[in-house]
């Protein structure tokens, strides 16, 4: 199978059949909204069709407005047009932190370049949301709930063993968030020896929030992570 044929069929099969904290609901796209996993099959097959090895990306779950409508990480519909070429017939959505990566990817050399190189997801490849006291659900992170955290563990771990099996490069693992998504993965990293070093870089809604004056040494930190 090639590294996209495996991804896609993860994909498929993501499921979480656990019973969750109050208030807090899984967000899985794969079988929400069937265009998300005919268009992320689009991409993967695009940029994925090969038997090349990559380095991982992990970021902390899927957000809303990014893979929680196109079932690719960091990717809102408007990157997922512009950048990528695949059109997108559903709503449009704008995700700050997909700017962030696409202006990253841009100067890296584009997105044929990067993807040949690079395989992005999540240490939770499903998303969660929690309904607020104003009745609005509202992302939220796997790590925001030490219960919720406790309770996918055994799924994260799943998900990551299957994802190193596409052909990950094991050497190096780039955490994105190098706070509390940095600390659990080296939790489970110290216990399982997935990777053999973690690169913490800031997470891309982070800069684009609240280092947006600083956008340009923060992407040309990321270029070298990636190129080191």
């Amino acid at each position: 199978m090639t590294f996209a044929e495996k991804i896609i069929q993860f994909n498929k099969n993501l499921d979480l059949s656990v019973t969750l904290p109050e208030n807090i609901r899984v967000m899985n796209p794969f079988k929400e909204n069937k265009e998300a996993l005919e268009i992320s099959s689009t991409f993967y097959t695009k940029y994925y069709n090969d038997h090349e090895q990559r380095r991982l990306i992990l970021g902390i779950n899927p957000g809303r407005f990014g893979a929680g409508v196109t079932g690719i990480p960091f990717t809102d519909t408007k990157r997922l047009e512009e950048k990528c070429g695949i059109k997108f017939n559903g709503i449009t959505t704008h995700e700050t932190s997909s700017v962030f990566v696409y202006d990253v990817i841009e100067q890296f050399g584009g997105v044929e370049q990067f993807y040949s190189r690079f395989y992005i997801n999540s240490v939770s490849p499903l998303g969660f949301v929690k309904t607020n006291a104003k009745g609005k659900e509202v992302n939220f992170n796997y790590y925001d709930s030490k219960a919720l955290q406790e309770l996918i563990t055994p799924f994260i771990i799943e998900s990551l063993k299957t994802q190193i099996n596409f052909g990950v490069d094991r050497s190096i693992v780039y955490s994105f968030g190098a706070g509390k998504n940095l600390k659990f993965l080296q939790l489970i990293n110290r216990e399982y020896q997935f990777f053999d070093q973690i690169v913490p870089l800031e997470h891309p809604r982070y800069i684009m929030q609240y280092k947006l004056n600083n956008k340009q040494f923060y992407i040309d930190k990321f270029l070298r992570a990636f190129n080191g």
